[in-house]
């Protein structure tokens, strides 16, 4: 490892020239740790495998070095995202150093025009920034070759490897120079998904900032225990007393319109942001947040991942995210590039599983919040966490709590007058059908007689038990033998409402 790597400055880092001026015109004068660490190796054409907390800048730690090597090899670069989102806003960073450079870019990302994607790959396209799944199309209808891509950068790669994307992956991978440098970035990456990840790369240097899954000390995190009738008024006091922009988290799609809805009844300016919105409805949200129209950005985890939105003050996370690993990309859309942020979580009672699972992945404790108006059941010595949602997590009320428990508000309830009495009446039980073997020897059935049919039909008379004096008699059939009922003599009664044929208009 250089020894430049002690420096504070992009020049210590081997950077180019003409690379440096654009970073300096642009006012980036220090390097993150993360930049500071893995910049000098992805010069050298290592692979690399970045772990470090969202919002520490990943992308110029990747970007930086491919630019170099563009312009020096005359090869391309591929940068695949889990999201849209994430693709854009990588997009937006490597034009800011490209442009000047010469480098162009094209985004290759699913709700946009193919045509207008191939037109960008067809006029000279030094980077491609692509989401898994509109990256796979362009290959099966031939419009993108990746045989002279010098260099490949998987960004958040454990997002996109635990979504499904493994199969797509590979896919794009198989059509890659093997001699090709690959770099893996990411702020949580467990160890199945590392196992994974080895496959696609050579000796890979491990750069790690902080332990994975880590949540920045810059963010002050606290938790609220809340019946879930009282989450819509918690949230509004929480937006009340924020003073700049918040950004709210919901689980699904159809959660993110309805909180979205009740934030701007509250009297907020409100944008939602979901895989249900079309990609110009994103822009529209996400640039209108920026701008400071909208005050609050209601969204799922689709903007969890690389949305870079400064001075955001307040995270919310409305819904506790079904995956654990969220949370940390979740926090970290506050307190970015050196500022403080906060952020406060919404749960319930019975969400004390998942909460644990959350502190078990971030290696520490949420506090909970001084006006939180219940709290978690403690942990029984010997008990082993996690595992299961709400398990061990029964709720106590503070003991200046004056409400009654459940039990007591329902026992003092008013019962109305006619309503049954909880004791059982005695009441005379109904007469019980006998069983088969109480009901006696079977009678024989008594053979046909004469005038009677073996295919008769059995009578409509209630069907009796008894003793051998109660047997069944056959029923009078309408057989041979049997008289015919004669109709009546005259014209029917409803001859005189039907009418001839002549008769008829």
């Amino acid at each position: 490892m250089p020894s430049t790597l002690n420096e504070s400055t992009f020049a210590s880092l081997g950077l180019p020239q003409p690379i440096l001026n654009v970073i300096e015109r642009l006012g980036f004068t220090t390097p993150t740790p993360i930049q500071r660490e893995s910049i000098p190796h992805g010069l050298q054409g290592a692979d690399v495998l970045g772990i470090a907390q969202t919002g520490t800048g990943k992308t110029l730690a990747f970007g930086l070095p491919m630019i170099a090597h563009i312009r020096e090899r005359r090869g391309m670069g591929i940068v695949v995202v889990p999201t849209r989102e994430l693709a854009l806003q990588v997009d937006e960073i490597l034009r800011k150093v490209g442009t000047s450079l010469q480098i162009k870019t094209a985004v290759l990302i699913g709700g946009a025009p193919m045509h207008r994607q191939i037109q960008q790959i067809r006029g000279g396209a030094h980077i491609l920034v692509a989401t898994p799944g509109r990256l796979v199309d362009h290959l099966k209808q031939g419009t993108v070759r990746l045989d002279n891509i010098c260099i490949a950068v998987l960004d958040e790669a454990d997002r996109m490897l635990d979504m499904g994307f493994l199969p797509d992956i590979r896919r794009i991978m198989e059509r890659m120079p093997k001699d090709r440098q690959t770099m893996l970035y990411s702020a949580t990456m467990p160890s199945e998904i590392e196992n994974l990840t080895r496959s696609f790369m050579t000796d890979p240097i491990r750069v790690e900032i902080a332990r994975a899954g880590s949540a920045t000390e810059l963010v002050e995190q606290k938790l609220l225990v809340v019946e879930m009738d009282d989450k819509p008024e918690t949230l509004r006091r929480l937006i009340s007393e924020a003073d700049g922009t918040v950004l709210v988290f919901s689980r699904t799609r159809h959660g993110a319109r309805k909180t979205a809805r009740m934030v701007r009844m509250f009297g907020f300016t409100a944008a939602e942001l979901h895989s249900d919105r079309s990609l110009a409805q994103r822009r529209e949200a996400l640039d209108g947040f920026k701008a400071g129209q909208y005050r609050v950005l209601v969204a799922t985890d689709i903007a969890a991942r690389g949305i870079d939105v400064k001075r955001i003050e307040l995270v919310v996370n409305y819904d506790v995210p079904d995956n654990p690993d969220d949370y940390v990309h979740r926090i970290g859309r506050t307190g970015r590039a050196g500022e403080t942020g906060r952020a406060v979580t919404i749960a319930t009672p019975q969400q004390g599983g998942q909460i644990r699972d959350v502190e078990r992945v971030i290696g520490q404790e949420i506090p909970l919040a001084d006006d939180s108006p219940l709290r978690f059941e403690p942990r029984a010595p010997g008990r082993a966490s996690g595992g299961g949602r709400g398990r061990g997590s029964r709720p106590q009320r503070p003991s200046s709590d004056p409400r009654p428990s459940y039990r007591a508000r329902m026992e003092s309830m008013p019962r109305p007058e006619n309503a049954p009495s909880q004791e059982r009446s005695a009441q005379p039980e109904a007469p019980r059908t006998p069983r088969p073997d109480e009901r006696g020897p079977r009678s024989e059935k008594p053979p046909f007689a004469p005038g009677t049919s073996a295919h008769a039909k059995p009578s409509s008379a209630p069907h009796t038990t008894g003793g051998p004096t109660s047997a069944r008699r056959p029923a009078p059939s309408a057989g041979v033998g049997a008289k015919k009922k004669r109709l009546p003599e005259g014209p029917h009664p409803f001859d005189k409402f039907m009418k001839s044929p002549k008769s008829r208009g």
